[in-house]
């Protein structure tokens, strides 16, 4: 691997993708010396390719959480202040795990009165910051990789709320608009989440339409809305006006 070969992985590993036009003008490169240096890389197995770009490869395993925390920063920090803008104070909320419902937690920070149930300890420890803000935190199997509770002892606690939202990351977001994830027991506590809200929401970035992951959490068309950093193309914009799934595109500024 080259040093501009690095440079592409680690713009790649920041951003969850990127097309070879961004990477070219980026590196000051031909976009036939980007092609080869993606398909070089994608040979080492470290990227997949897709149409005009690449992605950080995934299959049946997870990112890991460091890094996955790091990916498309700004655009999870905007998709989170666009969520809590819509949650008004005196309310109470569901946040699962992940990376997108941290910055969602993040942004609930100066809200009052929020009853906030968690399976999330990363959530659990940014929301103690808010005295206002009582915490609820699922009991279970520590997922120590990312701060996760799991298993029946989960979806048991879960099973005692009705909140006004459940607010829920996936992994991948296939154009079927089927939500998908990687963990079997983690994709049970978010069905279970999603039964014990009035309002059901999703939060993710753009990224996740170019990757995969194995296992269906519930479908788009059972979902109130959805939090985005970029406008939803075709087929998923069908899908969303179909079934009355609000489309909410985060703005960065």
């Amino acid at each position: 691997m080259n040093i501009r070969q690095m440079q592409i992985l680690e713009f790649v590993r920041a951003s969850g993708r990127a097309s070879v036009e961004e990477l070219s003008a980026r590196l000051e490169v031909t976009p036939q010396t980007i092609r080869r240096d993606l398909a070089e890389l994608a040979d080492q197995g470290v990227l997949d390719r897709v149409h005009g770009g690449a992605v950080l490869r995934s299959g049946a395993s997870n990112i890991a959480y460091d890094e996955r925390r790091r990916m498309n920063e700004g655009a999870k920090a905007a998709i989170g202040r666009a969520c809590a803008a819509q949650i008004p104070d005196n309310s109470s909320v569901i946040l699962n795990i992940g990376t997108t419902t941290e910055a969602v937690a993040r942004a609930l920070l100066r809200h009052r009165n929020l009853t906030v149930v968690t399976n999330n300890m990363n959530v659990a420890n940014i929301l103690a910051a808010n005295d206002s803000c009582e915490v609820l935190l699922a009991g279970g199997l520590l997922r120590r990789s990312d701060g996760g509770l799991i298993g029946d002892l989960t979806i048991e606690f879960m099973a005692n709320f009705k909140t006004d939202y459940a607010i829920i990351g996936c992994s991948a977001l296939d154009e079927d608009g089927d939500i998908l994830d990687f963990d079997l027991a983690e994709v049970r506590v978010s069905r279970a989440i999603l039964r014990q809200a009035r309002e059901r929401w999703l939060v993710t970035d753009s990224a996740k339409f170019a990757r995969k992951a194995p296992i269906r959490v519930v479908s788009l068309r059972q979902m109130d809305a959805l939090f985005i950093d970029r406008p939803v193309p075709e087929p998923l914009s069908g899908i969303c006006a179909e079934s009355g799934t609000r489309v909410m595109v985060a703005s960065a500024t």
